[in-house]
């Protein structure tokens, strides 16, 4: 198909330990990256927890969530064929600083996500970080959620990556009609033109 790049999840058994799933991880992953690495493609994981209802916990249904997992599966997996795709609205929810995968890991940055998240705290508050995160945690559309896109953006640009920022739509103010969806597409260009050009 003539394609360079693909994103994707890990997945994740939301019942079962890192530990205790990594084999299977392992197994089903080493042949994945190998036939990307023969076929010239990168393999972009996205780095969302998959763990806000309780129909995703406890563990949640996605495994690559963490520098501290994807570390793991690098060293297991040693090839530059595979790395992020990376939303930092998924590490506003986990309270990380989302600059971080851009200056520790710039080589890993294959697909980069537009999109938001705003914490409530006084939501959060009440029962606590460790509730399930939509009683506290909602998706935003670039500009209206807590990353500062000027910091995001300038910390991108300095890794030297050239490739896709794409829009991720996810929004419950701008859900249910077309023209809302297209609305939330303008003000995502308001937001990103002065830093992305």
């Amino acid at each position: 198909m003539d394609v360079n790049c693909i994103t994707t999840f890990i997945g994740r058994d939301q019942g079962r330990t890192i530990d205790g799933q990594w084999p299977r991880f392992l197994a089903t992953w080493r042949p994945i990256v190998a036939h990307a690495e023969a076929k010239n493609v990168r393999i972009g994981i996205e780095n969302c927890p998959m763990r806000f209802t309780k129909d995703e916990w406890p563990g949640g249904t996605n495994l690559a969530i963490s520098p501290a997992i994807w570390e793991r599966m690098w060293a297991d997996i040693p090839s530059s064929s595979w790395g992020l795709n990376y939303d930092p609205s998924h590490f506003i929810l986990q309270h990380m600083d989302y600059t971080l995968p851009f200056r520790n890991y710039p080589e890993r940055m294959v697909h980069v996500h537009a999109k938001d998240a705003r914490i409530d705290v006084d939501k959060r508050n009440h029962p606590g970080v460790f509730s399930h995160p939509n009683l506290w945690h909602t998706p935003k559309i670039p500009g209206l959620g807590d990353v500062d896109w000027g910091h995001f953006v300038g910390y991108l640009r300095e890794t030297g990556y050239d490739g896709a920022v794409c829009v991720e739509v996810e929004d419950r103010t701008f859900e249910g009609t077309l023209d809302k969806r297209k609305a939330a597409l303008v003000q995502r260009y308001t937001c990103l033109r002065p830093f992305i050009g």
